[in-house]
């Protein structure tokens, strides 16, 4: 068998000679097998937050797994085992609209159950997380049914968003003349372009 010095051990696994040495002469800790399984799981519950969690949640969600770990014990878990909770940046998001913007009157006033199909319509803008980042969601729903006849997803929440989850809900059902859409007012829908479409 081929012995390699020191030196080249310590290269290949990336670690300095004074580590090696220091790690020689100190005495191996002794793991029993539930706290092993208390490490693999904390790990796999951390993992399993997106690095989100602190440790008053690892320490309740601990307890479900029939751990008996209080909130310090929880903290020192953690320090040990080197999981950081990743903060996440709050996000903003605004609908102001312009004070030149045309406001129509509030004819629905909660009124949201017609008598019939393509009566009365609805929108609204939302936003979700995805793996691709922040996307915005604007649907268009008949208020009648319930079901949603229009929808968009974009990285960006503009005019077009919202006209072409219309025009997708106008394409669907086709409606007469007559169809009352109802919205929050927010910006893109009080929109001039959206409103001359």
């Amino acid at each position: 068998m081929r012995y390699f010095p020191v030196k080249k051990q310590c290269e290949v696994i990336n670690v300095s000679r004074s580590g090696y040495h220091a790690w020689l002469i100190r005495p191996a800790e002794i793991i029993s097998e539930s706290e092993l399984m208390l490490y693999r799981d904390t790990k796999a519950l951390f993992k399993e937050s997106r690095q989100s969690l602190g440790s008053r949640q690892l320490m309740k969600n601990l307890h479900k797994k029939c751990f008996e770990v209080d909130r310090d014990k929880a903290i020192r878990l953690m320090d040990k085992l080197g999981l950081q909770v990743k903060q996440r940046i709050s996000y903003k998001f605004t609908r102001m609209r312009k004070h030149s913007h045309s406001v129509a009157d509030n004819i629905v006033v909660q009124q949201f159950n017609p008598k019939q199909a393509n009566q009365i319509g609805a929108g609204d803008v939302t936003y979700l997380r995805t793996g691709q980042g922040w996307m915005y969601l604007a649907i268009v729903i008949d208020l009648y049914s319930r079901c949603i006849i229009g929808w968009l997803i974009h990285k960006r929440m503009t005019v077009d968003l919202v006209e072409r989850a219309m025009q997708m809900a106008l394409n669907l059902r086709r409606p007469t003349a007559g169809l009352i859409f109802h919205s929050d007012r927010g910006s893109k829908y009080t929109n001039h372009h959206f409103n001359s479409s």
